[in-house]
């Protein structure tokens, strides 16, 4: 096997697994993973030990960072249930070299959680993520069981008994049509009811595929509407389509969410709640990494493994053409460290359109995902990201804030002092009597 040294591949990557595949037990309408089932016909999916073995050997192996993470995602990765997990824990432990720290991660809906996993995730220090969409109605608006059954019920019920064992959880919120008209509701709703500190919100950007009405190309903001179905109804999810479902959140829409969601915690919570997108926005206008890979200028070190051991380029793009190879035969370090991979994650700046590389706020967008650069610009260029719109506004909306706090920062003074600022400023738009 090539030693990760030798490779080109990064020093740390990360890949998110999925040891049933896309199998889970919700059937959320949004969601662009199920369909990942027909790549696999005949499969039973679950990881089996061997690969499990391999994968974990190979990461630890392939890293030269004192951390690694371990990402569980699916599908719905507890349905493979405690006995995998404990044997993964055991298996990364036993790898682990000196000095070298392993940090657990799961991303669930949370149904299937009860007390015994919870010992399990705190025992381990996992942090777990919950999918929850909002409020009961816009949450149970698309994501529902396999019979049409709510799930906004069960999620809570997760919630609350990771929270009652002390373990440590964020929210993954989906912005889509159901809930986007509603930022403020939506996040004090995670804020203060899940006791959420930790959000990460997404955007649902559905593409389908043999709609008749083609894709505008007066912008990103006039996305045609594509009527909603089952996955079961539509072949396999590819990202090649020019069209979006009515779920989608409209370009515009996500940027006055962001907006919204912003000016409440940039009054209220910044320094004890974390928002990725915010932070990330605040590393841009730093100049440093960002943490998240949509607004960094290039990608490819967040490679998706599927429970067969095959690797693909990213987790949305769990596709044939993006396949790399599979771990028995090459090695992550080989695969992620590839030519082909390399090629992946710097398309994403050389690929960028003129529209974009004029743009005053690149710097915080690097023209987003990939995944979501599907509509032609202005002068017919194509490659411009769909959110292009609700991205310029949120970008523009932040800019004094973010200068703000990258000034308290660069003085050694706490972020959340910007919080002041906007007190006094109230204050004297509304003086006391």
């Amino acid at each position: 096997m090539t030693h990760a040294g030798k490779t080109g591949s990064p020093a740390a990557f990360h890949v998110l697994v999925k040891p049933t595949g896309a199998v889970c037990n919700l059937d959320c309408s949004y969601c662009f993973y199920l369909s990942k089932e027909m790549l696999y016909p005949g499969s039973r999916f679950r990881m089996a030990d061997e690969t499990l073995r391999l994968y974990l050997r190979q990461l630890i192996e392939a890293h030269r960072s004192p951390e690694v993470t371990i990402s569980w995602q699916g599908g719905e990765p507890l349905l493979m249930g405690r006995d995998f997990f404990r044997r993964a824990v055991a298996h990364a432990e036993s790898w682990c070299r000196p000095g070298m720290r392993l940090a657990y991660t799961m991303q669930t809906n949370g149904t299937l959680i009860d007390d015994d996993w919870c010992a399990f995730f705190k025992q381990h220090g996992f942090l777990v993520g919950i999918s929850v969409d909002g409020p009961q109605a816009m949450h149970d608006a698309y994501r529902r069981g396999r019979n049409g059954q709510p799930s906004f019920a069960r999620v809570m019920r997760g919630l609350s008994l990771l929270r009652k064992h002390g373990v440590d959880f964020n929210t993954l919120t989906c912005i889509h049509r159901a809930n986007a008209e509603h930022p403020l509701e939506v996040y004090r709703f995670l804020r203060d009811d899940c006791g959420s500190t930790h959000l990460q919100l997404i955007p649902v950007v559905e593409r389908v595929r043999g709609v008749a009405v083609p894709l505008p190309r007066t912008g990103a903001g006039d996305a045609a509407a594509a009527p909603a179905t089952p996955w079961r109804q539509r072949p396999l999810h590819l990202q090649e389509s020019a069209f979006v479902t009515d779920r989608s959140v409209r370009p515009q829409q996500y940027g006055e969410f962001l907006i919204g969601v912003f000016d409440e915690w940039v009054r209220h919570d910044v320094g004890r709640v974390f928002i990725q997108m915010f932070e990330s926005a605040l590393a841009n206008w730093m100049q440093v990494p960002a943490g998240m890979c949509v607004h960094s200028a290039r990608c490819g070190t967040a490679v998706a493994l599927e429970h067969n051991g095959d690797l693909y380029s990213c987790d949305h793009f769990v596709e044939p053409q993006h396949r790399l190879g599979n771990i028995a035969e090459h090695g992550l370090a080989e695969l992620v460290g590839s030519s082909r991979q390399r090629k992946f994650g710097a398309d994403k700046l050389d690929t960028l359109p003129r529209t974009c590389r004029r743009c005053e706020v690149r710097f915080a967008c690097h023209g987003g995902c990939p995944k979501d650069r599907f509509v032609r610009a202005q002068d017919g260029e194509p490659g411009l990201n769909y959110l292009c719109d609700g991205y310029k506004a949120f970008f523009g909306h932040v800019d004094g804030p973010m200068c703000a706090m990258r000034e308290l920062l660069r003085l050694g003074r706490a972020p959340e002092q910007v919080m002041r600022y906007y007190r006094e400023a109230r204050a004297a738009e509304h003086p006391v009597d």
